[in-house]
């Protein structure tokens, strides 16, 4: 194998450092050439982020022969040394909120849903401080923590309440008196001190690790190594820091990528540069050297699962042929909240099925309007997108979800899938020869009128992952990259491997389309005697009646597209496609 002169160097290094490694930069080899030059005697440990690494680690280390490297990640390590022999039970998903309310018995308070408000506030103050490296609860101010201001209210007027049954939960668990939690144990862990006894500890995906997890690597007597990218960090919300500018080592990088070209990396440069808006800041020399020709496998890649989904049911509508799909993580995620809510009892909440709910939280919820009054208390941003989604599909939803899990493969067939789904987050560490990007990324428009809103401060922290997040998207590709016209930098050229997606123009067939409506409202008026308005988002979903139905059936005869009809009834392409195969119209169908 050929070594840049970047890989050498570190391989060659004495002592503790850390290594800054872009995108595709070939760090898992290095790090593997790194162990290889070590005495062979030499007990090494590699911790990895999460499981998925842990397991592509194992892998590659037992192909080159090192037996000397055990590989963990920093919770299977807390779990050795304090599940085991504490025999603690562990609660394997968490606690849902009414679990976590039912624990602590807040009854009797003046709010609506209070107990469920501050229970979903304890839970994330546990975590928060499950996750640092601080001592004790009382070290920690929660409020730093939230930013919505009917949050903060919420939370400024129970305070005392929140962070006394924070302390009283976390020694519940402690004492064994209900099941802990994974961030407990790796706290605990993080408390005890403990000397784990190897020569090397070499510490991937730095720039990720919680303030806990850098603590327990921090204080080992061993030669440490960090190895990460900083512009990686995309797992603030699950308390993460970027480890690699907490750590004073001295700096080896790679910057060469292996596994896309060099316009590619020119892209990645511009987007990172945009973080020059909020201060100072370095520009990146990216080198891309990739030479990857194939294009097998294509994936499409979204900030939220929010957008995934909505890009989901929009590729499924509009390929009706496309036999196989597949999801990065469990499909079944991307309709489920942490909490255990999942988007059909959100739906059967708005439905008035309140018979049909499974979740404990929602069904205690009289309307919509309270679950919308809960997410604004709590910042619940899960909840907040199944509730878009439902408010885009309403009843839809059912035949969208089904048409969607029916064509998805399982693990063992990812490689026929001809379309792979996945948010950024969970295509951490992943690379596709063709990659396409939704709309719902941060823009460098959007960065400037933050930044320049004086009515309202920033969150420059906030800010920085964002354009870390597009940073990490863009860099999936290996060939291809598909982008919105809007995600681009300012001014940034056309060059090959990359297209770009323009926003629709207004043209003749639009121009139809208008006509058309205006028709088509007359037509509603006068058969079904309302008045349609495509501005009312609940009337645009109104129940399909025999007249418009007869309509559509009409329209899509006659060969009108899915996106030209779903201009004409003023609703989404997955609904009308939804329509369409309940109306067993499929036969009709041609790209």
């Amino acid at each position: 194998m050929q070594l840049s002169k970047e890989q050498i160097k570190i391989i060659e290094s004495k002592g503790n450092i850390k290594i800054n490694a872009v995108a595709g930069s070939g760090k898992t080899t290095t790090v593997i050439e790194y162990a290889k030059s070590r005495p062979k005697d030499s007990r090494i440990l590699y911790i990895a982020f999460n499981k998925s690494v842990k397991l592509e680690a194992n892998k590659r280390f037992t192909e080159a022969k090192l037996n000397n490297v055990q590989i963990e990640t920093a919770h299977s390590l807390a779990y050795k040394h304090v599940v085991i022999p504490f025999q603690y039970k562990v609660k394997l998903q968490g606690y849902k909120i009414h679990e976590l309310s039912e624990i602590i018995g807040l009854n009797g308070l003046a709010e609506k849903h209070a107990e469920f408000i501050l229970s979903n506030h304890i839970n994330k103050f546990v975590s928060i401080f499950c996750n640092s490296d601080r001592l004790k609860v009382q070290e920690i101010n929660y409020l730093d923590y939230v930013l919505d201001d009917k949050a903060r209210q919420f939370v400024e007027n129970y305070y005392k309440i929140i962070e006394q049954q924070t302390r009283l939960f976390l020694a519940k668990m402690d004492k064994g008196e209900i099941d802990i939690t994974h961030d407990f144990y790796l706290k605990k862990f993080q408390l005890m001190n403990t000397q784990l006894g190897y020569d090397y500890i070499l510490f991937d995906e730095g720039q990720d690790a919680s303030p806990a997890m850098l603590d327990i690597f921090m204080k080992q007597n061993s030669i440490k190594v960090i190895v990460g990218d900083t512009h990686q960090q995309i797992y603030g919300w699950r308390n993460a820091v970027n480890s690699l500018e907490k750590v004073d080592y001295p700096n080896y990088s790679l910057n060469t990528s292996y596994r896309f070209n060099n316009n590619i990396a020119r892209l990645a440069t511009s987007v990172l540069d945009w973080k020059a808006y909020l201060g100072p800041f370095k520009s990146l020399d990216i080198l891309g050297n990739g030479i990857n020709q194939k294009l097998k496998q294509r994936a499409i890649i979204a900030r939220s699962n929010l957008g995934l989904l909505l890009k989901a049911i929009e590729f499924i509508t509009e390929n009706p042929k496309v036999k196989k799909i597949y999801f990065e993580g469990n499909i079944n995620s991307y309709t489920y909240a942490d909490e255990g809510a999942s988007l059909y009892d959100v739906l059967n909440l708005s439905t008035g099925k309140r018979h049909l709910i499974k979740d404990a939280l929602i069904s205690n919820m009289k309307s919509i309007e309270e679950l919308e009054e809960y997410i604004e208390n709590t910042e619940d941003r899960q909840l907040s997108m199944m509730l878009e989604i439902v408010n885009e599909y309403g009843n839809e939803i059912y035949d969208l979800l089904q048409n969607i899990k029916s064509k998805h493969v399982e693990n063992a067939e990812k490689e026929q899938a001809e379309m792979i789904f996945s948010t950024v987050h969970r295509s951490k560490g992943m690379e596709y020869d063709e990659v396409l990007l939704v709309d719902d990324f941060i823009t460098e428009e959007s960065i400037d009128k933050q930044i320049n809103n004086l009515d309202r401060e920033y969150n420059s922290a906030k800010i920085q992952e964002d354009i870390n997040l597009l940073y990490v998207a863009v860099t999936r590709t290996k060939n291809i990259l598909h982008i919105p016209e809007g995600l681009l930098p300012k001014g940034f050229p056309q060059l090959e491997s990359i297209n770009v997606i323009k926003k629709p123009e207004k043209n003749s067939i639009e121009k139809q389309i208008t006509v058309k409506k205006k028709t088509y409202n007359n037509f509603v008026e006068l058969e079904t005697g309302s008045n349609y308005q495509k501005s009312k988002p609940k009337e645009s979903y109104q129940t399909w009646t025999p007249a418009l139905d007869a309509e559509l059936i009409k329209l899509f005869k006659k060969g009108r597209s899915i996106q030209e009809l779903a201009h004409i009834f003023g609703r989404s392409k997955g609904s009308i496609w939804a329509r369409v195969k309940k109306l067993d119209l499929g036969d009709y169908y041609s790209e």
